[in-house]
């Protein structure tokens, strides 16, 4: 290989990357921690070694130039070689030590995971644990997490998947909404009802037409990715709120619309992780301890 033919700083082409999925210098600059000047630069300075002009300023956005279109499926390609290099190596560490990021949704984060992270500290108190709240899926093969608690199985074949639990889930409101349904035994009987939901998506319809009735007949007067506010719109009387019932039976202000917790539906709760990670202490540590702990 020719190394004198290649005339561009390598760390630079992460910098075009990320503006160029970001969409704007100040998105991808807070992606990567440094100051929107330095991003700025770095950008330039890439133009200037490959002698091609990458974005354009359509407001305040960054939009690709021809050149630059041409140009990012190369830097994919490098993005995802360096990746496959920095698992492969994470992976052959021996200690139990390091960054073991994990993505949980957000009632996980406040209602299960701490006492989880208590016990891997106790266990292993040189990880370090950055736990990623959020409802998103996050992509593992582009290191956003080193393990993830997911509702669905992954597809790729380089991601190992434990499933962990099949989750009750429970209809829960104010005890002063409940009263206006009183011996209510169906969701198809709710059709009335103000529903408070994540999203309008596929999964969520699919989910009632399984439980009886049409999707459409039921009302969602209210939709927002932050569970906890669920919980508190639930409280002051404005609808019906989906929750695990190990979670819901934990809620004095709330109650079960049906007798004893009885679940409306179950998810499955699978445990996800990259292949050459599993074999790091650390991350295969935090692993089983969630897999034994979670549920």
């Amino acid at each position: 290989m020719d190394w004198s033919s290649i005339q561009f700083d390598w760390n630079r082409t992460r910098a075009f990357l990320i503006v160029a999925e970001e969409g704007s210098l100040s998105a991808a600059a807070r992606s990567l921690n440094m100051s929107q000047p330095t991003l700025g630069r770095q950008i330039a300075a890439l133009e200037q070694e490959l002698n091609v002009t990458l974005f354009e300023q359509v407001g305040k956005r960054q939009v690709l130039t021809l050149s630059g279109q041409k140009l990012v499926g190369y830097v994919k390609q490098m993005a995802e070689a360096a990746n496959q290099l920095s698992l492969m190596a994470l992976g052959q560490r021996t200690d139990l030590s390091g960054l073991v990021t994990v993505s949980v949704s957000q009632l996980d984060a406040l209602y299960r995971m701490p006492p989880v992270i208590r016990t891997i500290r106790q266990i292993a108190p040189d990880i370090e644990l950055r736990i990623d709240v959020s409802n998103d899926v996050a992509d593992l093969k582009r290191r956003e997490a080193d393990i993830a608690v997911r509702s669905f199985r992954p597809e790729q074949n380089d991601l190992i998947a434990r499933k962990i639990a099949d989750e009750p889930i429970g209809l829960y409101c104010s005890p002063q909404y409940a009263e206006r349904f009183p011996g209510v035994r169906h969701l198809k009987d709710l059709r009335h009802a103000d529903f408070i939901g994540y999203d309008v998506s596929n999964s969520v319809k699919d989910n009632l037409r399984n439980l009886g009735g049409k999707p459409d007949t039921y009302r969602f007067p209210v939709i927002t990715q932050f569970q906890l506010l669920h919980i508190e719109l639930a409280k002051l009387d404005q609808g019906l709120i989906f929750l695990p019932t190990d979670i819901g039976s934990q809620m004095p202000e709330l109650t079960s619309l049906f007798p004893k917790d009885e679940p409306v539906m179950e998810i499955p709760v699978w445990l996800v992780c990259h292949r050459e990670l599993r074999t790091n202490p650390a991350v295969n540590l935090v692993f089983d301890a969630l897999a034994d702990a979670l549920f």
